[in-house]
């Protein structure tokens, strides 16, 4: 190291103390357990790391899990991150379980879901509607370093690889039978409990299915072990399938009432798909990270000209996917039965824009990009084959829009331009909030606080438009994407009453230029509640960069970009990677 890299870095770590010891406790004690897992997963570039990248990519191309790493994870106790606080684990706030699995997320998408998130969305329908013993022995299971399956139905993942269903049929004395087949569930070889939704009831309603719990130990006979399903991504996950033939299943399996597991399912998935989005935008930091080291190894001049504009334009974008699903996140806990039409949308944008930044750090990586298994380069080709089978393809993005199009009418008629902004400490990073608890999750309704907050931002923003520079051009990208949604207000207007979600191509048109208004209004959102602490944050360049990505994927009228804000962007891109900080809001410090 330079001797001016070890002042910036000693610069860069002091300033994270000060930030740090000005957050709320429980945010305080998340940033530290990340911190501390980051320290135990090592330096991913050094090739004798155990679980740095290069054998985290062999493991991948044998097909295998990275062993050696999930028994890590196990020892330093990750499966209490997976279960709420009042049964002895350390789930408290669902941002804050973010920032404590990006440093698995930022090495491997894949690890972070075998040996991790897998559980915590099989068990979601427990801590929501589960009764205390339910919740208990999965706590324990999980605290003991236990998996989870979760066994969907199709409408809970609406996933072509899922559409196999298990019915189970009430017996007269109490009890189901469970029968049916499923052939490709993550983990299922290797999980301590089976979470299933199940249809009980042949009609097609929402009351046609229900929750079961159960442990395989105590059903041997009546469960078979299909083989396992080979997949072009996730390659070292253990996908297999399960068969259940006329097997007793006792009453007290069920998880809530009986009917209840397409509720169940929307309200939790709201959780999951937030979680989703926020740790797959550390995975693409890594890619980002290596297009900044291809674009800066061996050279004496600057970052060529003709990749500013892709490093910067990514950036801006990671930044933007950041504040979308740190808004949905924190409202979980804070309005948690007004955030399911924002995490549908969350789910809907990030991966898009998730992707088209993949296709765009490709041209900068250039030949590199072909080095397959690579510590230095080879994240780019294992996150473009791992993304679609995270559940984070075109089959989730319907999904999605099935969630938000209902809604259109109603929140065009009765929400937007109605409704009060939300409680700032909804964007503010440190804020206390409450704790998340799924009892309390809603479906529908609920108004729409984030277009609210857009409205808001773009009037204050107009007050001080005549200070002129990167300020006036934000307040001009607010207004015009305030002019975005009174345009969308009034074609929402004319889709019919309880019209068929995705009857008409128009209407998921609709829904998608909508999804983006409510990007722009969390990267203004989150640009307002800076509290100065991280300079770059504070300042309108990022945030008018990624505003304007938003808006050209709009097609709307927009301000010409300052020359000098690009620039910007670049510089503490730049700067992070050479401190060893990361591409996120958080820009936490990372081993090296």
């Amino acid at each position: 190291m330079t001797k001016e890299l070890i002042h910036a870095t000693m610069a860069t770590t002091q300033i994270h103390a000060e930030r740090i010891a000005g957050r709320a406790a429980e945010e305080t004690d998340a940033l530290r357990r990340a911190a501390r897992l980051e320290a135990l997963l090592g330096d991913p570039y050094d090739p004798a790391n155990p679980h740095g990248l290069r054998a985290l990519f062999a493991a991948d191309e044998r097909h295998e899990p990275p062993a050696a790493t999930e028994r890590l994870l196990v020892e330093a106790g990750l499966g209490a991150e997976f279960v709420p606080a009042e049964f002895g684990g350390r789930l408290t706030r669902a941002d804050l379980l973010v920032k404590v699995l990006r440093p698995v997320f930022r090495r491997d998408l894949a690890l972070g879901f075998g040996a991790g998130i897998t559980s915590l969305f099989a068990t979601s329908a427990v801590w929501a509607a589960g009764t205390p013993a339910q919740r208990r022995t999965t706590a324990d299971l999980l605290l003991a370093g236990g998996r989870a399956s979760i066994v969907h139905h199709e409408l809970a993942h609406s996933n072509a690889i899922l559409r196999d269903e298990f019915t189970a049929r009430p017996r007269p004395g109490g009890g189901f039978t469970l029968a049916g087949r499923k052939d490709v569930i993550i983990n299922a070889a290797v999980s301590g409990t089976y979470v299933v939704y199940a249809r009980t009831d042949p009609a097609r309603t929402p009351l046609s299915h229900s929750v079961l719990l159960l442990e395989p130990g105590e059903l041997t006979a009546a469960i078979s072990a299909l083989p396992r399903v080979f997949t072009a991504g996730m390659r070292g996950n253990l996908f297999s399938g399960l068969r259940f033939t006329d097997c007793d299943i006792p009453a007290d399996a069920l998880v809530g009432r009986m009917g209840e597991g397409v509720a169940l399912a929307l309200r939790t998935y709201q959780v999951n798909r937030c979680v989703i989005a926020a740790t797959a935008v550390a995975a693409a930091g890594t890619v980002l990270h290596s297009a900044v080291r291809a674009a800066t190894t061996g050279r004496s001049r600057p970052i060529a000209r003709r990749l500013h504009k892709p490093l910067a334009g990514v950036f801006a974008d990671l930044l933007a996917c950041d504040s979308m699903a740190t808004v949905a996140l924190r409202a979980l806990s804070l309005l948690p039965d007004r955030t399911h039409i924002l995490a549908a949308a969350v789910k809907y944008v990030v991966p898009d824009l998730l992707r088209e930044s993949l296709e765009e750090l490709a041209g900068v990586l250039g030949s590199h990009g072909y080095e397959h298994g690579t510590p230095e380069y080879g994240a780019l080709d294992k996150l473009s084959r791992d993304l679609p089978v995270a559940g984070l393809g075109h089959a989730g993005t319907a999904a999605c829009q099935a969630v938000i199009v209902p809604q259109l009418r109603t929140l065009a008629e009765s929400a937007w331009f109605r409704d009060a902004e939300p409680p700032p400490e909804l964007f503010r990073s440190g804020a206390g909030l409450p704790r998340l608890d799924y009892r309390l999750l809603g479906i529908a309704g609920g108004g729409d606080f984030l277009a609210a907050s857009l409205d808001g931002a773009a009037a204050r923003l107009a007050e001080v438009r005549n200070v002129g520079g990167q300020l006036a051009v934000l307040a001009d990208l607010a207004e015009a994407f305030v002019d975005e949604l009174r345009a969308l207000r009034e074609q929402c207007r004319a889709i019919p009453p309880g019209a068929a979600a995705l009857a008409d191509p128009a209407w998921c048109v609709l829904s998608d230029r909508y999804s983006l208004v409510l990007a722009a209004a969390a990267i203004l959102a989150t640009w307002e509640g800076q509290d100065g602490s991280e300079p770059f944050l504070a300042a309108p360049a990022w945030a008018v960069l990624a505003l304007t990505r938003i808006g050209g994927r709009l097609g709307i009228p927009l301000p010409e970009l300052p020359e000098d804000c690009r620039a910007q962007v670049l510089d503490e891109l730049v700067r992070r990677y050479r401190t060893g900080l990361s591409y996120d809001l958080d820009s936490t410090e990372l081993a090296q």
